[in-house]
């Protein structure tokens, strides 16, 4: 039993909040599934509440490492895929779970989080050329995963105002084989924005 615990125990306190990251974000993941099946509007609005908590957890844990000066490789893989979660595929179920849920929305969701991870694989193999003379990362190549927050923000806007499903904000077009709903593109937009090389943004 010790043994099955070894890994555990090589965690550090900015590790733990990094796993709560992730487990907010598939507890909005599960939220998404429990509203599609029960039509419930209560679960649809708990999993978009996660995602904030996610982001807090997110904060915290880069800001735990740096105090306990324990950030390392494994602290840094850990909190990338946790983000691919909570700041990826999350908002992406959350956006389905919502009505974007035509066929050119699939690719547009889909084309999301795989910029999401291209993303953050980019920064983790790129960290140390982007370090300062501290060794410290000093600004971000394209917006970062977790900015997704915002998309979640408009989605939970749109459902508290009843926006959603066959209701939802600027309706849907009929493009071809598929539908097209227009508010799905933020997410295409977001997408883009996090895979740029040309936009750098400061790192706090």
């Amino acid at each position: 039993m010790r043994r099955h615990f070894s890994m555990l125990r090589e965690f550090h306190l900015a590790d733990w909040f990094t796993l709560a990251n992730a487990i907010c974000g598939m507890g909005a993941i599960f939220a998404s599934m429990h509203y599609l099946q029960f039509g419930l509007s209560r679960s649809l609005m708990v999993g978009m509440g996660l995602i904030p908590l996610a982001f807090i957890f997110d904060a915290l844990d880069g800001r735990i490492a740096r105090w306990r000066n324990s950030a390392g490789t494994l602290g840094r893989e850990l909190d990338s895929l946790a983000d691919v979660i909570s700041f990826g595929v999350a908002p992406a179920a959350l956006a389905y779970a919502c009505g974007l849920h035509g066929g050119w929305d699939w690719l547009v969701l889909s084309y999301f989080v795989g910029c999401g991870v291209s993303r953050l694989a980019r920064y983790n193999v790129t960290a140390e050329q982007l370090s300062g003379d501290e060794g410290k990362v000093t600004h971000f190549e394209g917006t970062p995963i977790p900015t997704s927050l915002v998309l979640v923000v408009v989605l939970a806007v749109a459902a508290w105002q009843g926006a959603i499903g066959e209701a939802i904000w600027f309706g849907a077009l009929q493009l071809g084989p598929w539908k097209l709903h227009p508010l799905v593109l933020m997410f295409a937009l977001s997408g883009s924005l996090m895979i740029s090389k040309t936009l750098r943004i400061p790192k706090p």
